[in-house]
C-alpha cells in the first residue's frame, strides 16, 4: 500500500529542489518505497518522532536531498549518527555513485536502515555501533551530521574522519568547528524557521 503518491511527494519536494536541477523520476519512487517502511517500522517502534507522511517528506527527505545538491565530487560519505537514515540514505538514492556508509549505534534503527538497505538493493553499508569505533583506518571524502544528540561532541568525534568536508544541518546556530576546518557561509534551508547547511572544507 502506497501511502503518498508518487505525485504527491515530488510536489513536497519541489521547494527542496535547487534552480537549474531537476530529481529524476525513479527518486520518487524510492522515495514512496522508503516511506512506506518508516511508516510501518515507525508504528511498532520509535525511529522518528514526526509520523505524518507528509512532514516527513518534507523535513526528512526534503531536507536531506537539499543538502546532497551541494555535494561535489564525493567518492565516499559517513552519515554519523544516522537514525532513521537522514541525510544519508536520500543523498545515496539521489548520488548513488557515493559509497555511503550509515553509522547507527541504536540497535533497532540499525536494523531499520539495513532492511531498507536490503529492500531497495542499495550499495550502501550499515555499522551498527557508535562511529567513533570504525577501524582508525576508516576515512571519508565527507561526513555529514543532522539532528545528534549533542553537536559539539559529534563534530569533535566526526572531524578526524573526514579527508575533505564536513556537512551539517543544524537546527538552530553554525557549531564552532575545529580549526583544521574552514567554514562557507551557512544556507537558510527552505520552510523552516531557523535551521541552517554548514559546509566546512579541511585545511
Amino acid at each position: 500500500m502506497v501511502t503518498l503518491p508518487e505525485a504527491t511527494i515530488a510536489k513536497l519536494l519541489q521547494p527542496y529542489c535547487l534552480p537549474g536541477n531537476v530529481f529524476p523520476n525513479l527518486l520518487y519512487e524510492q522515495l514512496s518505497t522508503y516511506l512506506d517502511l518508516l511508516l510501518k517500522w515507525n508504528a511498532r517502534t520509535n525511529l522518528t518522532a514526526i509520523r505524518d507522511p507528509e512532514e516527513i517528506v518534507r523535513r526528512h527527505f526534503g531536507e536531506s536531498l537539499f543538502a546532497a545538491q551541494y555535494l561535489g565530487s564525493c567518492p565516499t560519505l559517513l552519515d554519523f549518527g544516522s537514525g532513521a537514515g537522514f541525510p544519508g540514505l536520500p543523498i545515496a538514492l539521489l548520488r548513488p555513485e557515493i559509497v555511503v556508509t550509515l553509522a547507527e549505534s541504536q540497535n533497532k534503527k540499525a536494523t531499520f536502515l539495513r532492511e531498507v538497505v536490503r529492500t531497495m538493493n542499495l550499495n550502501t553499508e550499515v555499522w551498527s555501533a557508535r562511529a567513533e569505533t570504525l577501524p582508525e583506518s576508516c576515512r571519508f571524502h565527507t561526513v555529514t551530521l543532522r539532528a545528534v544528540d549533542n553537536m559539539a561532541i559529534a563534530i569533535a568525534a566526526a572531524a578526524p574522519r573526514a579527508t575533505h568536508e564536513l556537512l551539517i544541518l543544524s537546527g538552530t546556530a553554525a557549531p564552532t568547528l575545529p580549526p583544521i576546518f574552514t567554514s562557507q557561509p551557512t544556507i537558510a534551508i527552505p520552510n523552516t524557521q531557523s535551521s541552517i547547511l554548514l559546509r566546512a572544507t579541511r585545511a
